[in-house]
């Protein structure tokens, strides 16, 4: 609609200008010098075929004028008519030239703010999936580190308050251990608010780590652990560490609040080129603890493979025996 009203508009104006050019030649022949000027404009105000006629009009006019002064024929075919055959043949060249050199520099502009906002776009994306991957790793941090630490805590002074009047001596070492579990989680948590490397893993192994880490499931729980590593200890990057560590933690979280195991064991076996880190229990296993996470579709769980595929690792999730009886969590990463 808006090229209808351009094109309107410019035939108006080469309408206009061709009625004030004819009296103008008309009262001086000399004033057909502005054909320089106003054949560029027809073709920068019209298309090229309405443009084209427009300068045909233009140079004609002169040759009418002449031809009614009563020049001969003759004089005008062999002196101005060539002159404006030429003159229409040069500025249609150069007009449709230049009109195509105005489409294709308005065609470029036309992409490049498509291109400004498309890469506006995907800034905006960017940054938007930017924000849900922090938030996705903050989520999996708080609840493999405070939610699990606070977990452990209540369980810890729940079986202090049962133990309080029984025997005073046992609920004392559980409420000792809640504040070492407390403790713990404070470091953690201000490790996790500074950014580097957890607590656990602050100027120790990850054999020390999970040794410690199996000996406090075992304090806390009652439930016999065991930790044994094979095949090293040999130097992993930090970030595989704290996959190994996390996968760790949540596996035997897993155990003391669903599984109502009766041991269970933890073990790290290094490779060439792979690191296997497998916890079993000798609990009810899936079938029986399906569903039974308190996050809705196992956040835990969904944390925990998020992490192992975020650094190219494979997380299996089955059966502790053949009988189907326990659970097995296996975490395998390159080493």
């Amino acid at each position: 609609m808006r090229d209808e009203i351009e094109d309107w508009r410019g035939y108006v104006y080469l309408a206009g200008v061709l009625a004030l050019y004819v009296p103008a030649v008309l009262v001086e022949g000399s004033a057909s010098f502005v054909l320089f000027a106003l054949c560029p404009q027809a073709y920068m105000v019209a298309a090229p075929v309405p443009a084209t006629v427009a300068v045909v009009a233009f140079n004609s006019v002169h040759l009418v004028v002449l031809l009614a002064r009563g020049v001969e024929p003759a004089e005008v075919v062999t002196g101005p008519l060539p002159v404006a055959a030429l003159g229409v043949v040069l500025s249609a060249t150069l007009g449709t030239w230049s009109r195509r050199v105005v489409a294709q520099s308005q065609e470029r502009a036309r992409l490049i703010r498509e291109l400004d906002r498309s890469r506006s776009e995907v800034a905006r994306l960017s940054h938007e999936a930017g924000v849900l991957a922090e938030r996705q790793r903050l989520a999996g941090e708080i609840h493999d580190t405070i939610a699990q630490g606070l977990a452990s805590v209540v369980l810890l002074v729940q079986a202090a308050d049962d133990d309080v009047d029984g025997d005073p001596e046992r609920a004392h070492r559980h409420l000792a251990l809640a504040a070492r579990t407390a403790r713990e989680n404070l470091a953690e948590t201000r490790e996790l608010i500074a950014a580097l490397t957890p607590a656990a893993l602050a100027g120790s192994s990850l054999t020390d780590a999970l040794a410690r880490l199996v000996d406090r499931f075992t304090a806390e729980t009652g439930i016999p652990a065991d930790f044994r590593c094979v095949g090293g200890p040999a130097p992993l990057a930090m970030s595989t560490e704290v996959v190994l560590l996390r996968a760790a933690q949540e596996s035997l979280t897993n155990v003391r609040k669903h599984a109502d195991a009766g041991s269970a064991s933890v073990r790290l076996d290094f490779g060439p080129d792979r690191v296997l880190l497998t916890v079993t229990d000798d609990g009810r296993g899936l079938a029986a603890t399906a569903g039974s996470d308190p996050a809705p579709g196992g956040y835990g769980l969904t944390a925990m493979r998020a992490r192992v595929a975020q650094a190219s690792g494979v997380l299996t999730v089955g059966p502790g025996t053949a009988e189907g009886s326990g659970t097995t969590v296996r975490v395998e990463l390159p080493a």
